[in-house]
């Protein structure tokens, strides 16, 4: 049997920047991070030769090309599995829409459970290179690539999208002091919104020749996020937040609406400093930043919605049991 945790993600500056259609132009940038809040994947292998999957349903098929999961079923042939396995996949949080990358969590967590089930070692750049070609590439989904690159390697990261297509993951070195502050800060409410977030994200993808010069202003606020992060600025890190949720409200018509709005803003008026919602918008989780002293009163605020509390997330898809025959 084999377990693989794959981190959650949240995204603080540069979304939107890491579609290829933006990024093979001007280059793009994001900043996330990994949190405490995880993909679960579960293989073993079966008696028989055939295939069964688990996860808000069961299918139980003979063949790879039966497999209706799509991000199963495009994982085992990429990794070479065709039969004789049982996969089953857990989330930590609601599995669709929620915004924090679930989609992408899954597909480095197959890939990562797959190859270890195959007794094979793979680096995270070769995970969020094949979760990208798997969800971009094969499926034709209409979203970047942070989402791949952070699950991978974790942490708090700096992705940097070069026109050529290469991605370079750095490190943002903080103080254990400094990133406390920084997590503390942190305040994730979900909505109760579900959407499907590929409509939204294929008319913003649609728009990005005409967004371009918003988009331009959202990696430069990527910049800015990262050297606050570096200067221990961290109410600067709200204020950026507020900018590009201000500006990425501009890239597709159903990224908010009333009552996301009024949510965001009943946060601000009761002592947030910024924020945003995460992912692609429309529902999901509000992602806030707000000095602890001030946040039992955006509680008060926002007392509809559920609280979920998360940490910063040092490590990146790793497996947890290997107990391979």
């Amino acid at each position: 049997m084999i377990i693989v945790q794959t981190p959650l993600r949240i995204s603080f500056a540069g979304g939107g920047t890491d579609f290829p259609d933006y990024y093979e132009r001007d280059g793009g940038c994001v900043v996330s991070t990994a949190i405490d809040k995880y993909i679960y994947v579960i293989i073993k292998d079966r008696f028989d030769k055939s295939i069964r999957i688990g996860y808000s349903r069961t299918e139980l098929v003979a063949s790879v090309d039966d497999i209706e999961h799509e991000l199963v079923r495009e994982a085992m042939k990429k990794v070479g599995v065709h039969y004789g396995i049982e996969i089953a996949t857990m989330a930590d949080i609601p599995s669709e829409g929620s915004g924090l990358g679930s989609s992408s969590s899954v597909t480095v967590a197959l890939l990562h459970a797959l190859y270890t089930f195959k007794g094979m070692l793979v680096t995270p750049g070769q995970l969020a290179r094949e979760a990208c070609e798997i969800e971009i590439d094969i499926l034709g989904k209409p979203i970047g690539k942070q989402d791949q690159y952070i699950a991978a390697y974790g942490g708090l990261r700096r992705i940097d999208f070069q026109a050529d297509g290469t991605v370079k993951v750095s490190w943002i070195a903080m103080p254990e002091e400094q990133k406390r502050r920084f997590s503390e800060g942190l305040m994730l409410f979900y909505t109760g919104i579900t959407r499907k977030a590929d409509p939204i994200l294929f008319e913003q993808r649609d728009n990005i020749e005409d967004k371009r010069t918003t988009l331009d202003k959202m990696k430069v606020l990527a910049d800015e996020v990262h050297n606050a992060l570096l200067d221990g600025n961290l109410n600067r890190i709200g204020r950026v937040m507020d900018a590009g949720w201000r500006h990425k409200k501009q890239l597709a018509t159903a990224i908010s609406n009333s009552s996301i709005n009024a949510y965001y803003e009943a946060a601000l008026d009761a002592g947030a400093i910024g924020g945003k919602v995460a992912g692609a918008g429309g529902g999901g989780f509000l992602l806030l930043f707000c000095p602890p002293d001030r946040q039992a009163t955006v509680r008060h605020a926002l007392a509809s919605m559920q609280e979920l509390p998360l940490q910063l997330e040092r490590d990146g898809t790793k497996v947890i049991l290997n107990a391979r025959r």
